[in-house]
């Protein structure tokens, strides 16, 4: 099964207004200029405004940028991020902006802590998010060990969230102002740790606002479209390379209807995800959903849209920017959240609890499109804005 690409919009540019963004840079920063500040620089147009906002700012810029797989493939696709083009066009903003900039080879990190746990992820039958993976150990962990070695008080990067002190002076992470370019589901395993250390210069601008900045800084990737897909798969095509990582999960099997029903075989579990109706290949009169996979009997569980309803999920490698002193200490009082499954959904009303030892999330209402692997973002009901933290689903509890 192929992965379309999808059309790249074309861009749109708002006017820039330099000296808002880089006194909105400066206050996102926080700290006196002259700093020395690192600049996480992807090639992209995001990543390329915060380095040129900070050099503008007055900090001491120094860009970096990651290889994180083998970019002579992805060169053959537009829209992958930390590729050979996108290597070439990180050096070149540097170039311009007169800032050092290298070039780390991180492939081998990324594989084994990206790319492998992708590739497992599906033979558990689960839907990762290499993203958060990528951030949470990759960018988050590693490459602010280098920007510490590099002697830099800070790293900045182009993701659209705000870094806020809150009354008690600890650092939080709250929505971007563009709440649809808002990043944050994809950084709650951000610990306390990193994010003091972090900041995000965009969280006041707009998207059509950052090309516009680099358009008046005659910077050459202003109307570069943004990455697509995920990163590390060029053609798309994501299960092509879990076949040939892990051709264990082309083992055939029967799709198996909830009620006990054998319906039909299929090729491999792998090509299977929670909430999937194309594809099943089988007529039963009615839609059907997969509900479940079972990988150890190569089942996949198929049945009605209301079968998808989650009542509860349960929650591992969990992170925690809250009041409380650790999510279990949330959990334990049964705190209101507001949950977020999946970065296309809007998060839904909630509250935490701890069964035997284990971190819960239990609905208010039945929620769609839980699958075990993905992310589960949590905020503050009595302030939206505020990411609380989150965790790994794990495992599910049917509504019905």
């Amino acid at each position: 099964m192929t992965l379309l690409e999808p059309a790249c919009p074309i861009p749109t540019f708002a006017p820039a207004d330099m000296d808002g963004a880089i006194a909105a840079a400066r206050a996102a920063v926080g700290l006196p200029v002259g700093a020395r500040v690192v600049a996480a620089m992807s090639g992209g147009v995001d990543s390329t405004v915060v380095a040129a906002l900070l050099h503008k700012a007055g900090y001491d810029v120094v860009g970096v940028t990651l290889q994180l797989y083998d970019h002579g493939a992805a060169l053959k696709k537009k829209g992958a991020c930390c590729a050979g083009q996108d290597i070439h066009d990180a050096r070149l903003a540097a170039e311009s902006l007169g800032i050092p900039h290298y070039v780390l080879d991180y492939e081998s990190r990324f594989r084994d802590a990206v790319i492998d746990q992708f590739a497992d992820s599906y033979l558990r039958g689960q839907t990762p998010v290499p993203c958060i993976r990528c951030n949470q150990t990759v960018k988050f962990r590693d490459l602010l060990d280098v920007a510490r070695d590099l002697g830099a008080e800070a790293m900045a990067t182009g993701h659209y969230v705000r870094r806020a002190v809150g009354p008690d002076g600890r650092a939080q992470m709250r929505k971007a102002v563009d709440h649809s370019r808002d990043q944050s589901y994809f950084l709650f395993a951000t610990t306390p740790a990193q994010l003091d250390y972090l900041r995000f210069p965009l969280a006041d601008l707009e998207k059509p606002q950052v090309r516009g900045v680099a358009a008046e800084l005659g910077l050459k990737i202003a109307a570069k479209p943004d990455s697509q897909d995920i990163c590390f798969v060029p053609s798309g095509d994501y299960r092509t390379l879990i076949d040939r990582l892990r051709p264990q999960g082309r083992e055939a099997g029967e799709i198996v209807h909830m009620d006990g029903r054998v319906l039909g075989t299929h090729g491999g579990i792998t090509d299977y995800t929670i909430g999937q109706r194309r594809g099943l290949n089988v007529a039963v009169g009615e839609p059907l959903f997969v509900t479940k996979l079972d990988p150890d009997n190569r089942r996949v569980i198929v049945g009605p849209r209301e079968a998808l309803l989650t009542a509860a999920l349960t929650l591992d490698e969990t992170n925690w920017l809250g009041d409380e002193a650790t999510i279990a200490a949330a959990a334990e009082a049964g705190a209101p959240v507001l949950a977020r499954v999946r970065s296309t959904r809007p998060p839904s009303p909630a509250r935490l609890a701890l069964v035997d030892g284990v971190i819960s999330v239990v609905f208010a209402e039945g929620e769609e499109g839980v699958a075990p692997g993905q992310a589960c973002a949590l905020y503050d009901p009595a302030d939206p804005d505020r990411l609380l933290g989150g965790g790994f689903i794990q495992t599910t509890t049917a509504l019905v």
